[in-house]
């Protein structure tokens, strides 16, 4: 039989496989560092019957992409895609090492997630190593740049996620139950600029045009439309602006956050940004940005999905559960390309980009047992895919 329960899984060498990877650091805005954890994962697969293709990083993080096909598999892949670079700088395990306390392992970018991420590169490994064949071919990509807004495999994602018959997202899985996300929110930012007009703030100040003012008022008209009964939220995280405090400024600018449930209204609320203009006489307001990831929806196809999976897990012993989320991931784009996606397969855990980042070392077998079960299952993938 190839599959297994959690009990049939060490989770030793896992975990310190995963150790492994969070040991080599690797914040977004290096790529070197990211390609030296890509080079170690690339090494793992020597000697394997799994294709590897590396693409190059430029100013961002590259990529890795395993791709396991035996003779006898056929058919449009099953495609698991996870990011390996984190939001902490180099420095950080000097500062935080990794620590396990209990059943708790803390280490910075260990549940976002390099353990998910981890998992599912070695799940395919031993999948090969075993000589299984599997009923279609495997794919894993590994990506270096989502946190800062996945722009680099941005396209790399969309086509295999097309060209996948499902995508499956290691991310990080929640709550006691940890599981699995079935819906994410789509994430908008824009950049309002107020061009008003200088003047000194005693003598003349009523020959001025308040920048700042402008963006104040805009600021609460705009985090005035958050509803939270429809999900619709915005929010300015940054504002600056003014030089000195006796100068009216001419100058002020505001970044916005804004997250949407339906892809409707998330384009809908983005062409309202983009036509905002100002409220006070004689000042100019410039917007930018739009829908950096639509939402990933739970449409009939995931619906399907996530209860194959459902069923899958239970017969291996684990109740499954499913949860949706404000927070974004590559999953977001997958899901836009019409594929059944399931995130959120990652392990459990908590404080994501916090200081108290860390997994349940109680969910590394079981998140490797539904893995494997996901890639090589004929049963769950007749009812997945209907």
């Amino acid at each position: 039989m190839t599959l297994l329960r959690p009990e049939q899984i060490d989770a030793a060498p896992l975990v310190a496989l995963i150790r492994e990877w969070v040991e080599i650091e690797t914040p977004s805005e290096r790529p070197d560092l990211i390609d030296a954890l890509l080079d170690k994962v690339e090494a793992a697969f020597e000697g394997l019957p799994v294709e590897r293709t590396r693409f190059p990083a430029t100013e961002r993080g590259g990529q890795l992409l395993l791709r396991y096909a035996p003779e006898g598999c056929e058919g449009p892949a099953i495609t698991t895609m996870g990011h390996v670079d984190t939001v902490w700088a180099v420095g950080t395990l000097a500062r935080r090492p990794i620590v396990q306390e209990g059943e708790r392992l803390f280490g910075p970018g260990i549940f976002d997630m390099k353990a998910g991420s981890c998992l599912a590169a070695e799940t395919l490994r031993r999948i090969a190593a075993e000589g299984i064949v599997p009923p279609r071919p495997l794919q894993v990509l590994l990506t270096g740049d989502e946190e800062i807004g996945s722009d680099a495999s941005r396209a790399l994602i969309e086509r295999l996620a097309a060209e996948s018959a499902m995508v499956l997202i290691p991310e990080p899985s929640f709550g006691p139950d940890i599981a699995v996300v079935t819906a994410r929110k789509g994430w908008g930012r824009f950049v309002l600029r107020a061009h008003g007009r200088a003047a000194h703030a005693g003598g003349n100040l009523f020959d001025g045009r308040s920048a700042i003012h402008e963006i104040a008022r805009q600021i609460i008209d705009i985090e005035g439309r958050t509803d939270r009964e429809r999900g619709l939220t915005f929010n300015v995280g940054v504002v600056a602006g003014g030089t000195r405090p006796n100068v009216v400024p001419a100058e002020a600018e505001a970044l916005v956050d804004m997250r949407a449930v339906t892809t409707a209204e998330a384009e809908a609320e983005a062409a309202g940004m983009l036509a905002r203009t100002a409220f006070g006489p004689d000042v100019r307001l410039e917007v930018s940005g739009g829908v950096n990831r639509p939402p990933y929806e739970r449409t009939a196809a995931v619906a399907r999905l996530f209860e194959a999976t459902r069923r899958l897990s239970e017969s291996l012993g684990m109740p499954l559960a499913e949860i949706s989320r404000g927070g974004v991931s590559d999953g977001n784009l997958a899901a836009a390309m019409g594929t059944p996606v399931l995130d959120g397969l990652g392990c459990g855990g908590g404080g994501a980009h916090a200081e108290d980042e860390h997994i349940d070392l109680s969910t590394v077998a079981p998140r490797a047992a539904l893995m494997r079960g996901m890639m090589l299952s004929e049963d769950f993938l007749a009812e997945a895919l209907g």
